[in-house]
């Protein structure tokens, strides 16, 4: 998959969820819920245990079907490594300009996170095809996004920290390009309890809530 599809993909579905857990194994079955949800798009954080392992079987496992990234990319050396493993994008939580530089010559999508206007003007330069608000709800939600899109039309945000059902509607409506969601939806107590259709639900949700956002 070539980067502008990847591109393509992330906005079209409009939702990125950030997969932490314990295991390589809790996050593959949290996957798979939220794949069986319909969403395809998944950042899979260098939090979890055998992250880079765990990028490379879930692109083997789905395929073109699925747009798969790697989340909490602190450096560039560890951006490579999970573009090795197959990463088709990547996303930092905060802006490292050699971090975008790395990814830029290998055709991947970067994601790098800012929260000042001037941390985003600065990351978008750099040439981040999208910029990572976060976190978005601690600053002030929907409403700072849309102050932020008013001399900012150009830029692809997407906010991420404290996205819920409630508010995701707020975020698309303020401009977001899609948002990233973490507990609500990688709900690693319900694949603990033997609930993964509580995961398919959600994830059917935040994709109704996006599109009805879109429609308004």
């Amino acid at each position: 998959m070539d980067k502008i599809t990847a591109i393509e993909r992330i906005e079209a579905i409009g939702v990125i969820p950030v997969i932490r857990a314990s295991s390589a194994d809790e996050a593959s079955r949290v996957i798979d819920a939220i794949a069986e949800g319909g969403i395809d798009v998944f950042e899979i954080t260098m939090t979890v245990p055998e992250a880079e392992r765990l990028i490379q079987d879930i692109a083997a496992k789905y395929g073109a079907s699925a747009v798969v990234g790697a989340g909490t990319v602190m450096n560039p050396e560890t951006a490579k490594r999970c573009i090795d493993a197959g990463a088709q994008f990547v996303i930092s939580p905060s802006l490292n300009l050699d971090t975008i530089a790395a990814c830029r010559p290998r055709g991947i999508a970067v994601m790098p996170g800012a929260l000042t206007p001037t941390e985003i003007v600065t990351a978008w330069n750099a040439g981040a095809d999208f910029v990572k608000v976060f976190p978005a709800e601690a600053l002030g939600g929907a409403t700072y996004l849309k102050n932020l899109k008013g001399p900012l039309p150009h830029v692809k945000i997407i906010p991420t920290g404290g996205v819920s059902l409630a508010n995701a509607a707020d975020f698309i409506r303020a401009g977001a390009r899609a948002v990233g969601v973490g507990t609500e939806l990688v709900n690693l107590d319900a694949i603990r309890a033997g609930n993964p259709d509580l995961i398919k639900e959600r994830a059917r949700q935040y994709l109704q809530i996006v599109k009805e956002a879109r429609t308004a």
